[in-house]
């Protein structure tokens, strides 16, 4: 028999709305309702939060590591079951973990370690984001260029293999390594096929598009730029309203005046949402980590390699959301939105994750009034306690 909770004491952002001198409940790992504390059920266990804000649970759609495992270098059940743990810290209550350039092998013993994940139920878990190797080396970033490659019939079996399996998967491509028909096959297979790591135009970054590319990868960084003649994939990413955009949110990635530029000129429905592209640093005091044989070196809140390429993110979730409401000026609730509904929309999602609605999992956060953490639920089970 399951055991109704509602949980009191705090403010609820339930996505869209602010709720005062109400509880949230749930039952089963689902939400069952925001109501009045004054009309609550007889005999329904009553947690108090003591103060402070329930919002819904992160989603982090590129995620590489987490607590010291990256997952390049352990691409194992083991290894996703850490990053995911290591991010419930943050408020993160779904994730991708994220998949670098890298040899076919390691891609197959990741999709392996995947399907393991889904079926023992790794809390936070909801499949994987393949970012390459089908990149373009103008463009590659801190991917390795020897990895590097066009797509071939084995990649998209390989990709295939996970159709039904993971609550949803993301595949960063390049149009330089990737044709028009290759990533329609796999957004109509219901895939999030992703442009990112591009040099390629805005009229082939359209053309993507209307054939299923459904996101952009990390905006600004790592593609062809927005310029007055040549509007390039940040102009498609901005201009092109079905494009979901994802966005780093560290100061270092992108400047708060380009990020706000950005939020003011995105067109819809598709939105900007953020992304960590966290690396094995996040919840350790890790001064340095390998990738592909290479040290990325961790200093001033930058993971560069050697030559001072940035090479993935030194933040967490909730530290993104800080930035974005604070060097932004956003309001607190958009802010949320970017880390909660945006993604859920994007991912396909938006049914049940997002948000804090009755029949939606039981996925939130509790955060004291200045968006400090306090607590972590993932299917109205607390994953982490400050």
């Amino acid at each position: 028999m399951s055991t109704r909770k509602a949980i009191t004491g705090a403010r609820i952002f339930d996505g869209t709305f602010w709720h005062e001198d109400a509880a949230l409940i749930f039952a089963d790992g689902r939400i069952e309702a925001i109501q009045s504390i004054a009309k609550l059920p007889e005999g329904i266990e009553r947690i108090d939060a003591g103060g402070g804000l329930i919002v819904p649970g992160f989603i982090d759609l590129q995620v590489n590591g987490g607590g010291g495992v990256l997952l390049n270098e352990e691409p194992t059940l083991a290894g996703l079951r850490q990053i995911c743990a290591a991010h419930a810290k943050f408020g993160t209550t779904a994730l991708l973990p994220t998949l670098i350039t890298d040899t076919y092998e390691i891609t197959s013993r990741t999709v392996e370690a995947g399907k393991q994940a889904k079926a023992e139920g790794v809390p936070g878990f909801l499949g994987l984001h393949l970012e390459g190797p089908h990149l373009s080396v103008a463009r590659k970033g801190a991917h390795d260029p020897k990895l590097i490659r066009p797509m071939e019939e084995k990649d998209i079996a390989l990709m295939l293999s996970c159709k039904g399996v993971f609550d949803t998967m993301m595949i960063t491509i390049a149009p330089e390594n990737v044709t028009v028909e290759q990533a329609a096959r796999l957004a109509q297979a219901g895939f999030m096929v992703s442009l990112g790591h591009t040099d390629t135009t805005y009229e082939t970054a359209r053309a993507y598009a209307e054939a299923g590319a459904r996101t952009v990868t990390h905006l600004f960084n790592a593609m062809s730029p927005l310029g007055h003649r040549q509007p390039g994939v940040v102009g498609a990413a901005l201009d092109i309203g079905s494009l979901y955009v994802g966005i780093i949110a560290d100061g270092i990635h992108v400047h708060p005046a380009a990020m706000g530029v950005a939020l003011r000129a995105k067109n819809g429905p598709g939105k900007i949402f953020i992304v960590t592209d966290a690396m094995s640093t996040i919840g350790t005091d890790m001064k340095s980590f390998t990738l592909n044989g290479r040290e990325i070196l961790r200093q001033d809140g930058r993971l560069t390699l050697a030559d001072g390429t940035l090479a993935g993110a030194d933040i967490d979730m909730i530290s993104s959301v800080r930035f974005a409401h604070k060097a932004l000026d956003l309001p607190v609730g958009e802010a949320f939105r970017m880390a909660s509904t945006y993604p859920a929309e994007a991912a396909y999602l938006a049914d049940r994750k997002g948000a804090l609605k009755p029949g939606f999992d039981a996925d939130f956060v509790l955060l004291t009034d200045d968006l400090g953490m306090k607590s972590t639920w993932i299917s109205g089970v607390k994953v982490h306690q400050e």
